[in-house]
C-alpha cells in the first residue's frame, strides 16, 4: 500500500521518472523541529491539527537510495524516524528497514533525538552506522542517554571532517559542509549529495546567509537542486518570539539573497524546514504564491530527486 501511495506522490509531484534511478533521494520530512501542530500551541497554524493531524507534516529529513549498490542512508535522526524508516524501506523496496547509514547535521532536538529508537527500549540496533562531525560526535559519546547507545553497541560512530567527501560506493558520495547555527552543543553542518550525474545541497538550519564563509548563490549554482531552510517566511509571523534566540534568514531574505539567479537557477531552490507558523505550508497563502511566483520552489513529503 505504502509503495502504492508514494507512487502517486511522486508522479503527481513532478519527480516521478519511469527509467531506473542509481541514486535518488526522497524527502521524508519538512517541518521544523518541533513538528506541526508545535506543543500548546492554539493559533491558527495548529488549532485543527490537534484534533486531526496532517500524516504528511513530519520533521526534516531525507533518505538517500543508492540502487546499483543495494544500500539506503537517512539524513537527520527525528522524532519521527518510525514512520520515516518505514517510508524509506518502501520506497527502496529493501528487506531492512535499518538503513546502512544516518548523517547528523547538528544537535538540535529535532535533527539527533530520533537515535533513541536505535536503543534497548525500541529496536536495540546492532552497530547502526552514525555519521557525526567531531563535537557531534563527542557530544553523543560523552552525554546520556546517548552515550548508551555506543555502549551497548547499538549504533557505531563514524567521523565526519568539513569540506571532506565520503565516498559511500561507486556512485554516491556524502561532503559535509559547515555553516553557522547556534553551536551550543555541536557544530552545524549541511550535505552536498552527489549521484553518478547529478548532486544535491542540503542546508535545513543556517543563521544568516551573510554569515556563511560561502556564497550561497556560487553554491547553487554548483549543483543541480538545493535544499534549504525556510523556517520562517518573514520575521512578523513569529511576533511572540525574540528572533534573535532563533535566527534563521526567511524566505523573503533568501529570494532577496538569490535575486540574481536566473530563473532556471531559482528552480533549483526549494524551501525546506518550515516553523509550524509559515504560511507555506497552505498552499493556497500568498505567501505560497509569491514564492513560486519568484521562480523557487516549497519542498514537499515524498518528493524525490534523481541524482
Amino acid at each position: 500500500m505504502w509503495g502504492l501511495l508514494i507512487f502517486i506522490a511522486a508522479f503527481l509531484n513532478g519527480h516521478y521518472s519511469s527509467e531506473a534511478a542509481e541514486v535518488s533521494v526522497v524527502v521524508l520530512g519538512t517541518i521544523q523541529d518541533a513538528g506541526s501542530p508545535h506543543i500548546a500551541c492554539r493559533r491558527q497554524c495548529c488549532i485543527s491539527l490537534h484534533n486531526t493531524p496532517d500524516a504528511n507534516r513530519l520533521i526534516v529529513s531525507l533518505g538517500v537510495i543508492d540502487d546499483a549498490a543495494d544500500k539506503t542512508y537517512l539524513f537527520e535522526a527525528t522524532p519521527d524516524i518510525t514512520r520515516q524508516l518505514e517510508v524509506l524501506q518502501s520506497v527502496s523496496g529493501k528487506q531492512s528497514a535499518v538503513p546502512d547509514g544516518i548523517f547528523l547535521t547538528h544537535a538540535h532536538i529535532g535533527h539527533y533525538t530520533g537515535l533513541m529508537f536505535l536503543g534497548r527500549e525500541a529496536l536495540g540496533a546492532k552497530a547502526a552506522s552514525v555519521y557525526a562531525m567531531p563535537r557531534m560526535q563527542s557530544f553523543i559519546e560523552n552525554n546520556g542517554p546517548w552515550n548508551q547507545l555506543v555502549t551497548l553497541n547499538n549504533i557505531q560512530l563514524v567521523g565526519l571532517a568539513e569540506d571532506r567527501p565520503v565516498q559511500l560506493s561507486e556512485n554516491l558520495t556524502v561532503t559535509p559542509i559547515r555553516v553557522p547555527h547556534r553551536d551550543e552543543y555541536s557544530e552545524t553542518v549541511g550535505f552536498r549529495i552527489e549521484g553518478p550525474t547529478k548532486s544535491l545541497l542540503f542546508i535545513p538550519d543556517i543563521d544568516k546567509w551573510s554569515k556563511w564563509d560561502k556564497n550561497v548563490v556560487d553554491e547553487i549554482a554548483n549543483v543541480d537542486f538545493a535544499l534549504i531552510d525556510g523556517s520562517f517566511f518573514s520575521a512578523e509571523e513569529l511576533g511572540y518570539r525574540d528572533m534573535g534566540e532563533i535566527p534563521h534568514p526567511s524566505v523573503r531574505e533568501s529570494m532577496d539573497e538569490l535575486h540574481e539567479l536566473s530563473r532556471r537557477e531559482r528552480s533549483k531552490v526549494y524551501f525546506i524546514h518550515l516553523n509550524h507558523t509559515n504560511p507555506l505550508l497552505d498552499r493556497g497563502s500568498d505567501a505560497f504564491l509569491e514564492t513560486t511566483a519568484n521562480g523557487f520552489k516549497v519542498a514537499s513529503f515524498l518528493d524525490q530527486f534523481v541524482l
